[in-house]
């Protein structure tokens, strides 16, 4: 008898049998891919992508959006809401970044190096969740950028209703009174002007509520950067 042959791995290159191991299921299309969201699915979408990500530079709250919330873009963003893909806020996050960084029209408006606060959930609704996806978020744009982030620059003091299905005004008196100064600027205001991030920008109620507690408090806010912009025939914030 003659003796065995060498193990199966010698012959197999080893990245192929890492591979194995580091690949892992596209959290929008189930697909295994080894960089977490595949080349189709990014495709998808990059689909939803704004051509003028920029509205209202003259208005009290400019508003940067990456993309529409449609298609591809609404799915991920709810899969990162409500079944906690943090594959999905890296992504999106960066890309936001990457807007962010090619307007210069908004980084010129300020004055001083923005610090970046991402709308916080009331205390109960992140215990349920688990998470705050705009804190996801507005952690990746800031890798992207290498803009400071105060996590903690607002909080939630009291529930809210859900914003979905509610008209413009009975958005903004559900919001009143809603955020207050968080402990990152109880002590240390910060020297420049905020950025608000969140996942979904609707009507702005949520963001025009946050601006004005912080300009309360005589921080300025230069705008807001979020992932997507409600289109007509969208569906209303959910968050």
């Amino acid at each position: 008898m003659g003796m065995p042959k060498p193990a199966a791995a010698l012959t197999v290159p080893l990245t192929q049998l890492l591979n194995v191991f580091l690949t892992s299921p596209c959290p929008l299309c189930d697909r295994t891919s080894p960089n977490g969201i595949c080349p189709s699915c990014r495709k998808r979408l990059e689909q939803e992508r704004l051509l003028a990500p920029l509205q209202g530079l003259q208005s009290s709250l400019p508003v940067l959006a990456w993309g529409g919330y449609q298609g591809s873009l609404r799915q991920a963003l709810g899969l990162l809401k409500y079944q906690h893909k943090p594959a999905l806020a890296q992504l999106l996050g960066s890309y936001l970044g990457q807007c962010w960084q090619q307007q210069p029209k908004l980084s010129q408006a300020q004055t001083g190096q923005p610090v970046v606060v991402p709308i916080p959930l009331h205390v109960d609704k992140l215990s349920q969740r688990g998470f705050n996806q705009a804190e996801l978020l507005a952690y990746w744009f800031c890798r992207q950028t290498q803009l400071p982030l105060a996590s903690q620059g607002l909080v939630r003091v009291r529930t809210t209703q859900a914003q979905h299905g509610l008209g413009a005004q009975a958005r903004q008196r559900n919001l009143d009174g809603a955020f207050g100064l968080g402990p990152a600027f109880h002590h240390h205001r910060p020297s420049g002007p905020v950025l608000l991030i969140d996942d979904i920008y609707t009507t702005g109620a949520t963001v025009l509520s946050a601006a004005q507690t912080l300009r309360h408090y005589g921080i300025s806010v230069v705008g807001v950067g979020t992932i997507a912009r409600a289109m007509p025939s969208a569906a209303l914030e959910q968050s």
